[in-house]
């Protein structure tokens, strides 16, 4: 299983910590173009006009400064950076043993930034969306898009992807032929009526992402090993609103399935 994750808006910049080892991150291959975006986003930042760029507002523009520091600001493992819904949900930062070794294995955390991390990798707070074209290295989605193939693909192959992205970050790469590629959607049933909800969407993807690494036995193989892994937390859930009561699975289309999780109103 490869269960691919978008990154947190929302980040918990490190009190203490060594900086970020461009060296150490997983991917090495990766290692010239994070020093690329890199070096662009530090210059871009110390522009006026970089919230613009960058696409960030008035209430977040301060968060602009912590792109000015990366390469001397505490890193601390990406799981508990990224403190977003999906994030909280998730609980990756509190995983132990066995459930922290899957999420090492299999957690693929995709980044404008860094292309793309596992949770144990050490990164400080920063700022930069995929969806941003960064003078220096283009529109980041593409720029990833034609280096993230060497590092995913072999890894993808022959696996379940389990895609919990976004549209901008899903952009940056797609699981090859050989993959099993499942996207996450979250939908919520009213009165007979359903509609695809955004926002409460990740809470709902970090409870799965929660229940795929801390489940008993072996993780899911194939499309329908996933659906029944995810049906399992219909047993438990609540009757209160955003519970999901019911998993399906749909046919394949253009490649790839769609695990629909459906949530009570």
């Amino acid at each position: 299983m490869l269960l691919l994750l978008p990154p947190s808006e929302g980040k918990t910049p490190p009190a203490t910590g060594a900086p970020v080892d461009l060296a150490a991150l997983s991917a090495p291959a990766l290692t010239g173009a994070r020093e690329l975006v890199l070096g662009a986003v530090e210059q871009v930042s110390a522009r006026p006009d970089a919230p613009a760029i960058l696409g960030v507002g008035a209430k977040v523009a301060d968060e602009v400064a912590h792109n000015l520091v990366l390469r001397t600001a505490p890193a601390a493992p990406a799981a508990g950076v990224y403190t977003g819904v999906l994030y909280a949900a998730a609980g990756l930062r509190a995983l132990r043993g066995r459930s922290a070794r899957r999420a090492r294995e299999s957690v693929r955390i995709f980044s404008g930034l860094w292309g793309v991390l596992t949770p144990a990798d050490a990164v400080p707070a920063y700022r930069l969306s995929m969806g941003v074209d960064l003078p220096g290295a283009g529109k980041l989605a593409a720029f990833w898009r034609s280096r993230l193939g060497d590092a995913l693909d072999e890894q993808a192959t022959g696996h379940v992807v389990v895609d919990c992205r976004s549209a901008t970050y899903a952009a940056a790469w797609r699981p090859p032929a050989g993959a099993e590629h499942v996207v996450v959607q979250v939908v919520r049933e009213q009165d007979g009526r359903r509609q695809v909800v955004s926002h409460n969407a990740k809470h709902a993807r970090g409870v799965l992402t929660h229940h795929l690494l801390t489940r008993g036995g072996r993780a899911p193989r194939t499309a329908e090993d996933l659906a029944g892994a995810a049906e399992e937390m219909t047993r438990t859930a609540g009757q209160e609103a955003g519970a999901v009561h019911a998993v399906e699975l749909g046919p394949a289309v253009r490649g790839r399935r769609t695990l629909t999780l459906v949530e009570r109103s």
